[in-house]
């Protein structure tokens, strides 16, 4: 298989002759083999592991994202990567900086629409008097 994992504004990784794929989502973990049918999957934050016969299993931390699996070819768009060879290492990364980072973003999206509702609210006011 061929595999490309995409960030916002680059190419994380290329790698052509993969053997296996293995990816978290939301409902848990799945592998990818060659001759499996196409799909899509949304993927959740935590670890996506490949492996070549040159470079053995590689472990890669990813944020959520999409998984599009058509013929032999993988695209993988996440908003973050971050690789590494140690297992205990990229699992604490997406522990603390996606995980924590998506709560942060979830804290700033309920404080805007809590300013959009009093925006509305004080607009329906002036409107009504």
């Amino acid at each position: 298989m061929d595999l490309k994992l995409l960030l916002p504004f680059q190419v994380f990784a290329q790698k052509s002759d993969v053997l296996r794929i293995i990816a978290e989502t939301p409902d848990g973990s799945f592998g990818l083999l060659p001759h499996r049918l196409d799909c899509v999957a949304a993927l959740a934050p935590g670890i996506l592991t490949y492996e070549t016969e040159a470079e053995g299993e590689v472990f890669v931390a990813v944020d959520e994202g999409v998984l599009v699996k058509a013929g032999l070819e993988v695209l993988v768009s996440v908003r973050r990567a971050q690789a590494g060879t140690d297992l205990g290492q990229l699992r604490a990364a997406v522990e603390r900086e996606f995980l924590v980072l998506d709560e942060q973003e979830k804290s700033v999206r309920l404080a805007v629409a809590k300013m959009e509702g009093n925006l509305v609210r004080r607009m329906a006011r002036l409107r009504n008097d």
